[in-house]
This record gives structure tokens, C-alpha cells and sequence, in this order.
């Protein structure tokens, strides 16, 4: 069977690429570039934990070596400390409290800081060593052709070529050749926030501290938009973003420096401590959401699809869950033929959880940036708006959350032995220790994208004995076979314990970590069923594909949308 495209070589296309080739898919990347990035520390990404994992699972490699896990969260307003958090693990004790702080708060896994090139340059590693996948470097699409059997597309560029494939997906950015080709609209809001960014290596109060400071006390020099963040990076460098006012007023080298020196001076009260300025840019954030994700055989994925980022929140980490969630479902059908309702559900899953977000971000605006007025003088406000944008920086609530799929068209109906735990249906879950089918013990994400589905056993005390003395006990022998009997591959895995889960519950895990249901006991019938669900039902079912699944594209020239199309900023997030 021909190779998968996926046209574009950023963050998103790379990890689609290396997340297929772990399923033994073979890819053709279309890079337009010439294979490698520029370095810009004014263009950086914050992760979070699970996006966070599924990089370090896909490079081989820990990404702390080359990017910063926060020691934790301060936000300020005026000279108060509103809110601080502090992250650990399980192996340190909860925080002390910070002096002054309205809130003191015990953080989970602190998110990670990275900049862009550098995350870029770790899955191009990665992908160098992969036998199935190649990349086509100074290749520009122009024309995408499918037919029910495959897809074809042309390249422009010094090696003018043909490309033929099973699948093609568009990871090329905000200004979607892909997109344009297949005539999808994306509309949205353009330019919902501006900031001026900074990266410099200096000294600050606050190591290894990411910082939220609304109006800070000090007098700025030009037009002011009252709220800067600072973010650590390795070897003392920091990005600083200061928000900007509505408009297009000009950031000036002047202006720039001038707000370095004086937020560096207001931090650490006195004169500017030395520094030195490495990069700027201007990073423009706009929210849209494109009509359609899937055309027959062609699909969008991250900012082909979908642009977010105001108050703090990181576009890419829903990008890499698009991802995630649409490699295991070309995979299947890459295996073992197309379904319909499968590869529909990608559209339905992903769009849902970013439209989530986009309107959540769209009722907190006016609240956050609707001018002052009353508002500001409510008992409380200050604090109900330093909750919302410290979610939004830190991947939590409605802003920041990653996503559930509780209302997939995968999600199996009426299982009599459901039963509830801590994770809700359709959610991610929890990463607990397991014993693996070979003995060994093994956090329960680096089983994740594979391809199977993952079986999850509650059993308290299997930890202490050995895998032999209890495998062939109890109800492991029924459990396995149930496994075996399951309509796909799934990997029978042990835990002593999950979050709400009593002892021999059975969790069903997809391949991209969200729960499918936990059953009461080995139930054959309740875990086939679900299994048979979670990939799109029965097989030889046609599903229920709607337009968005079947609509076949043609040939087309580059440039063939018709919208107005929202550019890429530098200093992106």
C-alpha cells in the first residue's frame, strides 16, 4: 500500500510522522525548507505533561536536557503576589507558603519550556534513524489529486515530482496550501492579542519561576498593555512577552529596549541588572477554526486546522494531540482497510475540543480584555482574573484542560458492568506504574502508541510478587483470554492500584491514552463490545460517514482558497 504524505515539516508533521512509522506506516514528509530550522529563542513552546510524554516517547530522549520543567508559578498584580504555585512529585513534600501570596497552591508535573527549533531538532533526530520515513526537503505543494483508491499530489522545487499515497495530511501551518486546495473556509478572529517578545540571558529573583505580572507599578515608556510574562529557559535565558495594546502601532527596537530595561529594573527593584538580548519578535495570536478537517483522504492537523493562544494557552499542545489521535486511526486503516466512522472520528473528537476552547477563550475576552470599567472594582475580581490566565498558562480549566471525548461516536453505548472511576470516559488517564506481559515495570504512557489497545487490570499486591506466582491465578487466565478473543490487538497490562478504581476493575485504554470504559471484573461481552465500539464498530460496517468523510477533492493549483488567511507571527508560542 502507497506511503502516507504529510505535507509540512514543523513540530506537527514530524510527530505524525515518527507516531505512524511506530505503527509500521510508511510516510513521505514534504518539507518546503531545506531540512533544518533556524534558532530563535523568541520562539518557544510550553508543554504539558501529556504532550510532554508523547515527545519523550517519540525522540527516544528526556526533553528537561534541552528545554526547562518550572520550579513553579508566581503572578503578581501591582507589587502583590496573587498566586503561587510550586511543582513536585510524589516524592517531595508540599511547598511552603510564599510570603504575601494570596493563594499558595501544590502544582502536579510542572509544564515543560522549550523553544521550537530546539523541540524540531529532536524529532528530525529522531526521524533520521526511521526506515520508513522519508523526507522530501525543498518540496512545495501545488497540486492535491485523490481517488477512492489513494491520493496524488505535485511538488514544485528543484526535484519537480509526483507523489503518489494512501493518505495525505496537511500540517502545513496557518496558511494551508492544503487546506486552500481543498476549498475549506477558516474562518475566526484575527489579531485577538499582540505581544512584544524578548529573549535575553539574565538574572532574576525568581530561578527556574515562570512569572505573570498585571500591571506592574512601574512607569512604562510608551503605550502600555499592562501585563508581561516571563518564562525560564536553559542556561539563564528568559522570554519575555509584554501584551500590547489593540492596534498596529509599531514595536520599535527602542520601544523594546526600553521595556526591557524597566521590567528588568521593576523585578528586581533597583537599577537594571546586566543582560544580554538574543532575540525579539512579535507574536500575534489568532483564533480560527477550519469547517472541516477531513476531505475523503485528506485531512488538516494543527494550524491547518485550528489557531488558539490568547491568555497564555499553547496551540501546539492541542496540535500534538491531533496528532496523536489521528495517527493510531490512519494506522488501523492503513492495516487492515479503510472505516469510515473511524477515520471520521477524528474530525468529530479533535474539532469539538478545540471549539471547546475557542469558545471558552471567546467568553473570557471581554472579561480579561474588555477595558476596565466596572468590573475592576467587584470584590474579587482580581482574583477571578488571575485564576483564569493562570489556568490558561498552565493547561488547566476550560482555557487549558486537554480535552475529553466523551461524546465520541467511538464512545461504546449500555455496558452493563460499567463502572466509575476518577477519570471520566473518554478523558486521558492517569500515569500509573504496570507490570508489562514480559515482567517488567513500566509507567502505563510508554505503552501508549503502539497501536494496541490497552487492557488495564486493577490488582492489589501484584506489585510485591513476581509476575509467574499470579498470572495463572484468580480470574488472570479469563481476563487473558478475553483479551486474546478481542476484535484487535491489545496488551494485557497489571497495576496495583488506579485513582477511584477498586480492586479487579478492568480498564479499556485507546492507543492515544484516553479511557474507553472500566468495567466491575472481567466482563468478555461488555470488553468486546467496547473494543469493537472504540474502532468504529463492526467491521464491514460502512460507519456513518458524513460529508466531511466523503467528499472527494481535484486537482488544483496552489492558492485556490478563497478566504482571507490569518499569517504566521514570529514569536510564536
Amino acid at each position: 500500500m502507497d506511503p502516507v504524505i504529510i505535507v509540512g515539516a514543523g513540530p506537527v508533521g514530524l510527530t505524525l510522522a515518527l507516531a505512524l512509522a511506530r505503527q509500521e506506516v510508511p510516510c513521505v514528509v514534504l518539507d518546503e525548507g531545506p531540512g533544518k530550522d533556524e534558532p530563535r529563542l523568541a520562539r518557544t513552546v510550553v508543554l504539558r505533561e501529556d504532550t510532554t510524554a508523547l515527545m519523550e516517547r517519540l525522540t527516544g530522549r528526556p526533553l528537561a536536557d534541552t528545554g526547562t520543567h518550572w520550579a513553579g508559578w508566581r503572578s503578581m498584580r501591582r507589587r502583590q503576589v496573587m498566586r503561587e504555585i510550586t511543582f513536585y512529585d510524589d516524592d517531595h513534600g508540599v511547598p511552603d507558603e510564599a510570603d504575601g501570596a494570596d493563594v499558595v497552591e501544590s502544582g502536579g508535573p510542572a509544564p515543560l519550556h522549550i523553544a521550537q527549533h530546539v523541540l524540531t531538532g529532536a524529532l528530525r533526530a529522531a526521524l533520521a534513524g526511521e526506515r520508513l520515513v522519508k523526507v522530501a526537503t525543498d518540496s512545495r505543494l501545488d497540486t492535491v489529486e485523490q481517488e477512492p483508491s489513494g491520493v496524488t499530489a505535485h511538488t514544485r522545487g528543484p526535484n519537480s515530482t509526483w507523489w503518489r499515497g494512501s493518505y495525505l495530511v496537511g500540517c502545513d501551518g496557518p496558511r494551508s496550501t492544503v487546506r486552500k486546495l481543498q476549498d475549506i473556509r477558516f474562518p475566526g478572529r484575527t489579531a485577538v492579542e499582540r505581544h512584544a517578545v524578548a529573549a535575553l540571558r539574565t538574572e532574576l529573583p525568581w530561578p527556574d519561576h515562570a512569572l505573570l505580572h498585571r500591571l506592574p507599578p512601574w512607569r512604562t515608556t510608551g503605550p502600555s498593555g499592562g501585563e508581561v510574562t516571563g518564562r525560564p529557559l536553559p542556561d539563564g535565558v528568559w522570554r519575555l512577552d509584554w501584551l500590547l495594546p489593540p492596534g498596529k502601532d509599531l514595536v520599535t527596537p527602542e520601544l523594546l529596549v526600553a521595556r526591557v530595561r524597566e521590567t528588568l529594573a521593576g523585578w528586581t527593584n533597583g537599577s537594571t541588572p546586566p543582560y544580554e538580548l538574543l532575540d525579539t519578535g512579535v507574536h500575534t495570536v489568532h483564533h480560527r477554526l477550519a469547517r472541516r478537517w477531513r476531505v475523503g483522504r485528506v485531512f488538516l492537523a494543527g494550524d491547518a486546522a485550528h489557531l488558539l493562544g490568547a491568555f497564555g494557552t499553547q496551540g501546539l499542545d492541542e496540535s500534538l494531540r491531533d496528532a496523536d489521535n489521528l495517527a493510531w486511526k490512519l494506522a488501523l486503516a492503513w492495516h487492515h482497510g479503510p472505516h469510515e466512522a473511524l477515520l471520521d472520528s477524528y474530525q468529530t473528537e479533535r474539532r469539538a475540543v478545540v471549539a471547546a476552547r475557542l469558545r471558552a477563550a471567546d467568553q473570557t475576552l471581554p472579561l480579561l480584555r474588555g477595558g476596565g470599567g466596572l468590573r475592576g472594582y467587584v470584590p474579587g475580581a482580581a482574583r477571578g482574573h488571575d485564576l483564569l490566565l493562570t489556568d490558561g498558562h498552565l493547561g488547566r480549566g476550560p482555557l487549558g484542560a486537554p480535552g475529553s471525548y466523551a461524546g465520541s461516536p467511538l464512545a461504546p453505548r449500555h455496558l452493563e458492568g460499567e463502572v466509575p472511576v476518577d477519570t471520566p470516559p473518554g478523558s486521558p488517564v492517569v500515569d500509573v506504574r504496570v507490570t508489562a506481559e514480559d515482567g517488567s515495570f513500566v509507567r502505563l504512557r510508554d505503552r501508549l502508541g503502539r497501536g494496541a489497545l490497552l487492557v488495564l487490570l486493577i490488582a492489589p499486591g501484584t506489585g510485591v510478587w513476581e509476575r509467574r506466582h499470579w498470572v495463572t491465578a484468580g480470574i488472570m487466565p479469563r481476563l487473558a483470554a478475553a483479551v486474546t478473543a478481542l476484535p484487535h490487538p491489545a496488551e494485557l497490562l497489571v497495576a496495583e492500584d488506579y485513582p477511584g478504581a477498586g480492586a479487579h476493575t478492568v480498564l479499556l485504554i485507546r492507543p492515544d491514552g484516553h479511557l474507553v470504559t472500566a468495567l466491575n471484573g472481567v466482563r468478555p461481552a461488555d470488553l468486546y463490545t467496547a473494543a469493537e465500539a472504540t474502532l468504529g464498530g463492526p467491521p464491514g460496517d460502512p460507519g456513518s460517514a458524513g460529508a466531511e468523510g466523503t467528499g472527494t477533492g481535484s486537482g488544483a493549483k496552489a492558492g485556490a482558497g478563497t478566504e482571507a488567511e490569518a499569517g504566521a507571527s514570529a514569536g510564536s508560542r
